[in-house]
């Protein structure tokens, strides 16, 4: 300001003196009048042109270096070139920190949908776009109703009582492959809501499995110890002679023998989930492991048929596999056992362990028990799952033994694999890769 006022005082003085001058004798005094009017003239003149060119300036919103010499509009270009580069500044900080929150939305695991406060869409992540079929070019601003018709959303929207979630299905969902989506409003700012959807098929199909699994064993034991009470009443209340009495104990063995079974394939298959994979460096003799399983074949052939049965085991190549003793004999036995159960006394069932063309090791055991139609097949290793339930039941059957093949194959890195011919039997191959076989 100090510059200011001396600049205009000057211009005055210089005009003054020169007016003075150039009148002469005439009126020197007039002549220093007009001069300090010519100055202030002039002074405005350039102190406009400077003001006009900070205006054009800052018209133009660029941050560029602007010339205006010293003074009052050097001052405040300065001062507002400052203020423009703070608030680039920002814009680009909040641009940089808005871009990481929707980066971190778009890693999400849960769908995310930002409606304005008529239900047009503003934003979405990816994974909103897979549950409910959006694309980003063509579904911005619509009205979230008119793309995700389903009743039920509609009633939950209009309710505007978002104080719980709404289940409902999902973009592919299908009679067949059900999918279901858990969606969440909630509000905030001016009449926004923000729309959370989360794919909670899994979680559904894992609680549904949870209740037929609870549903099953509490099934399974309650036949056995129904039976158990009733003898045991029976020889409690009752005058038996000693063959009856005899008979009686002998039923009630089988059927302790049987929920001891079904025991000890639940504890198994407990252990078999909640275990660390087995260890590569492990080395099991499958010679010696079938070895052990033959006698315990002709066991347990006796035990069902009274007899036993022609079961040849056959061994073309002494190889060994990597994984779990235990693990692989469990496994291993549970499919000679089905075989037995399944197979007709004066049938034949073939285990073969050999090594493939590709360096591979396969254990299969074929049977010639009445086989399985093929629209079983995939749910074989379901838990509890029966073909036949009154036969398995009748044989000793927990309807366990696949599900444990199952996971014994998945943590050692095997092939389950499932042949069957109705009439004419059945044929379960456990395939090892390459990489878990070794020479014996």
């Amino acid at each position: 300001m100090f510059f200011r006022v001396l600049s205009f005082l000057l211009l005055q003085a210089l005009g003054a003196v020169l007016g003075y001058l150039l009148a002469g004798k005439y009126s020197p005094v007039w002549g220093a009048v007009v001069g300090i009017l010519v100055g202030s003239y002039f002074w405005l003149l350039i102190d406009a042109v400077r003001g006009a060119k900070l205006m054009r300036w800052l018209q133009s919103g660029e941050s560029t270096e602007l010339t205006l010499g010293y003074g009052f509009w050097n001052e405040v270009a300065d001062r507002t070139r400052r203020q423009m580069r703070s608030r680039e500044r920002r814009v680009a900080e909040g641009e940089t920190k808005l871009q990481d929150f929707l980066a971190a939305l778009q890693a999400s695991p849960n769908g995310v949908v930002l409606l304005d406060a008529n239900g047009r869409i503003e934003w979405f992540n990816q994974m909103a776009g897979q549950h409910f079929g959006f694309d980003a070019r063509r579904d911005m601003l619509q009205h979230f109703g008119n793309l995700v018709r389903d009743p039920g959303f509609a009633t939950y929207y209009s309710g505007q009582d978002f104080s719980q979630g709404l289940v409902m299905p999902g973009r592919e969902s299908t009679g067949s492959k059900p999918v279901r989506l858990s969606v969440h409003l909630h509000p905030y700012g001016e009449g926004r809501n923000l729309l959370l959807s989360r794919d909670i098929t899994a979680l559904e199909q894992a609680e549904a499995m949870r209740r037929d699994f609870v549903a099953n064993v509490s099934h399974e034991i309650r036949t056995p110890l129904t039976v158990l009470a009733g003898f045991v009443e029976t020889l409690q209340t009752l005058p038996l002679d000693e063959s009856e009495r005899q008979s009686y104990l002998n039923l009630m063995s089988q059927q302790a023998s049987r929920m001891q079974s079904l025991v000890n394939d639940l504890l198994t298959l407990s252990r078999l989930e909640g275990s660390p994979a087995p260890s590569g460096s492990d080395l099991v003799d499958m010679v010696q492991l079938l070895q052990q399983c033959k006698q315990e074949a002709h066991n347990l052939s006796s035990l069902v048929w009274g007899k036993p049965q022609d079961i040849q085991f056959l061994v073309s190549d002494a190889v060994a596999v990597t994984g779990s003793p235990s693990e692989l004999h469990s496994a291993v036995f549970n499919l000679i056992g089905n075989a037995i159960r399944y197979t007709p006394a004066d049938k034949s069932i073939r285990v073969h362990w050999h090594k493939t063309a590709e360096g591979e090791g396969e254990l299969s055991v074929q049977d010639t028990g009445p086989g399985i139609a093929p629209e079983h097949i995939p749910r074989l290793t379901e838990r509890f799952y029966r073909v036949d339930r009154s036969r398995s039941r009748d044989t000793g059957g927990t309807g366990l033994g696949l599900a444990i093949v199952k996971h014994v194959a998945q943590r050692h890195g095997a092939e389950l694999l499932i042949e069957s011919i109705p009439g004419r039997g059945s044929t379960f191959t456990l395939r090892f890769r390459a990489a878990r076989v070794r020479p014996q």
